[in-house]
């Protein structure tokens, strides 16, 4: 069998195993990759919400990270959820050191159900310390309101927010247009290499079980990354895997609230 990619995902941990590591490890795996992993937090976390959250010391992280990146060389990292400003910090300098060729983050800073993941200090050392070492952003649009102070309300704002974003912070950005109401979705990225924006568009699927939606896609997006695809080619791909992973969940009932995409 020929050597899969190697995707490391940095993230907190999930006790539903809907979203953080748990969906990041199934998306890399369903579709063809190595996952290697960095807990930076355990929630204790269901499809109702967030019930507590615990950091990890911060050299613990950095130590994951360490023997990680020592060993098994990734070619994509992909980071989640970050609730402290240290190990904002702590992963910042790893990411200097190591210099990975592709990192994609995904900047949880609310939870589905509204639950603000971290403090404003955090936010500005994510802004000001991590952002800038990315690769590619992907704000939904509460994350987008927190980054830019747009109140992004139609599609056609999206652009000139991802514009924004991505020449403040010296990145690609792919806005999330999901919490938009209207009956197709679009998501609107600018790409920071040829300084323009690109849209994707998708039917909207009526599901209540979208839990982890926008973990899979940044995970599947690093993937795809990982396994030689360009920026516009892994987003459409990876955009087309969680469309048929919520296609598939849309009628299952696991919990009581929000439920998880189906990533297999």
């Amino acid at each position: 069998m020929k050597t899969p990619s190697i995707v490391l995902t940095i993230a907190g941990s999930d006790s539903s195993g809907g979203a953080g590591i748990q969906a990041d490890i199934k998306a890399i795996s369903a579709l063809g990759s190595y996952a290697a992993s960095v807990i930076t937090s355990v929630t204790a976390q269901n499809t109702l919400g967030v019930q507590g959250i615990h950091p990890i010391p911060t050299d613990m992280v950095c130590r994951q990270i360490e023997s990680v990146m020592d060993d098994l060389h990734p070619e994509a990292i992909k980071i989640g959820m970050v609730c402290d400003k240290d190990i904002a910090l702590t992963i910042a300098a790893c990411i200097r050191k190591y210099q990975p060729r592709w990192v994609v983050y995904d900047p949880v800073m609310v939870s589905t159900s509204g639950h603000k993941l971290m403090t404003d200090d955090t936010i500005e050392v994510i802004k000001q310390e991590l952002i800038p070492l990315a690769t590619l952003i992907t704000p939904n649009l509460h994350e987008t309101r927190i980054l830019s102070g747009w109140d992004v309300k139609r599609e056609g704002e999206m652009g000139n927010c991802a514009d924004v974003l991505g020449k403040t912070y010296g990145c690609s950005v792919l806005v999330k247009g999901g919490h938009l109401e209207d009956g197709e979705m679009c998501d609107v990225l600018y790409d920071a290499e040829a300084q323009q924006c690109f849209r994707y568009r998708a039917p909207k699927i009526e599901s209540h079980n979208l839990h982890g939606t926008g973990c899979t896609l940044s995970s599947a997006i690093a993937t795809k990354l990982s396994q030689g695809h360009s920026l516009k080619e892994a987003i459409a791909l990876a955009k087309d895997y969680v469309t048929k992973a919520i296609d598939a969940a849309k009628d299952m009932h696991i919990g009581h609230g929000h439920g998880p995409l189906w990533h297999f």
